[in-house]
């Protein structure tokens, strides 16, 4: 059995992982807008894999005897000034769950969970290589400035993500 403190904070993090859901099926919807498919196709895969992510804490939260409780998800935005902009956003949403995931481990380090920490370690790790991720395409886009033909080859390269 979850203690409250551990079951709150895992239960919110389920709202938070469904709004990155949306939130990169918003940023997928500005790409596909600008002919940029791959792109697009990236964030749809962040979009699924978020999405996976809150299923995990669902079941986990079941598996344990809790019983979920599905929040509100917040509107995302809808309008983004440019590729680099996106993708700062990306790195600085990953941060913030990053930050998310590391508070729920300190608090089932707190109530002594030893199971939920062992399942949070699978988070971390996930985390280490959204922020990698992230910040590599920022990178890539800072590097390639306002050549047209540089963000085409990184739109056919991002496509490619199964």
């Amino acid at each position: 059995m979850l203690s409250k403190p551990v079951f709150t904070a895992m239960n919110e993090q389920i709202t938070h992982e469904m709004y990155s859901a949306y939130f990169y099926l918003s940023m997928s919807t500005y790409f596909e807008a600008n002919n940029l498919p791959g792109f697009a196709k990236w964030l749809k895969a962040q979009f699924h894999e978020e999405q996976s992510h809150g299923l995990k804490f669902f079941e986990y939260i079941h598996d344990r005897g809790g019983k979920v409780t599905l929040g509100a998800i917040e509107q995302p935005p809808t309008e983004f000034e440019s590729p680099l902009a996106v993708f700062k956003q990306v790195y600085e949403h990953e941060l913030k769950v990053t930050a998310l995931i590391n508070n729920i481990y300190k608090v089932a380090l707190a109530e002594g969970d030893i199971a939920s920490q062992v399942f949070l370690h699978w988070f971390i790790n996930e985390q280490v290589e959204e922020e990698k991720n992230a910040s590599a395409i920022v990178d890539t886009l800072e590097k390639i400035g306002a050549s047209v033909g540089s963000l085409y080859q990184l739109d056919h390269q991002l496509g490619k993500r199964g």
